[in-house]
């Protein structure tokens, strides 16, 4: 009897530190999210309305990591001038200039063409996990499901690049 309880007590001991240990993917994602931030990205978990799907009659509210790069690049009247948009992986009616499965929430109409073809250049290689993709005047986003590696992570970086480089 005195095993059978001795044996017990420790297997809920072993099981309570197993518990607590991080699974693979939580690894995974304190990995990203480490050398996300030694490439200048600030990561946070966002809370996202996406624009109201075809056939939808309520907008889904998402929970996302969004990985943000600072606009140091601008001045302060650029900035001013600057019109924030954000698009979604989300077929709807609101989708003038983009590539198809892709939908405004904010800036629909707002931006020239050769700014909509930068946009839709940098749409055609988010990975399949990028829900959105928000320029402001103080960041550019990506909402992002964390799925792939570090060189997604350096893909990102360089498309998020390019619209800051844009100015737009």
């Amino acid at each position: 009897m005195k095993w059978t309880i001795i044996i017990v007590i420790m297997m809920s001991f072993i099981g309570s530190m197993m518990w607590m240990m991080p699974s693979p993917r939580e690894r995974f994602q304190a990995k990203l999210r480490l050398h996300a931030r030694s490439l200048g990205y600030n990561v946070q978990l966002a809370r996202l309305t996406t624009p109201r799907a075809a056939g939808e009659v309520e907008p889904e509210i998402i929970t996302v990591p969004a990985y943000r790069l600072m606009r140091s690049n601008m001045d302060r009247k650029e900035s001013e001038a600057l019109v924030p948009w954000q698009v979604h992986r989300v077929t709807s009616i609101a989708s003038d200039g983009l590539p198809d499965g892709w939908s405004w929430a904010q800036g629909e109409n707002l931006l020239d063409e050769s700014q909509l073809a930068q946009i839709a250049e940098v749409l055609a290689v988010l990975p399949e996990g990028a829900v959105a993709l928000e320029s402001t005047p103080v960041q550019v986003s990506v909402y992002w499901h964390e799925r792939g590696d570090m060189e997604t992570l350096d893909l990102l970086k360089t498309q998020l690049q390019r619209i800051m480089d844009a100015r737009f």
